[in-house]
């Protein structure tokens, strides 16, 4: 079974010319944690989703892929 990306950070992240460093300062959460989202090994709970959401300035549903 193929491994397919959940969300859509690090598109955001680059759209909007911000860092993974940059987000986790603005979340205060650890660099290491916010990597793991961007690379989709692991996903933040829909709380942090939208907090990523509000910093970026996007919809909740810009982050989450809807393609598949």
């Amino acid at each position: 079974m193929e491994s397919k990306d959940l969300n859509r950070i690090k598109v955001m992240l680059a759209e909007k010319k911000r860092t993974n460093k940059w987000l986790a300062e603005q979340l205060g959460k650890d660099p290491a944690t916010v990597s793991k989202w961007v690379t989709n090994v692991s996903q933040p709970n829909v709380e942090t989703l939208i907090q990523i959401s509000k910093c970026l300035g996007v919809g909740v549903e810009e982050l989450l892929r809807t393609d598949q």
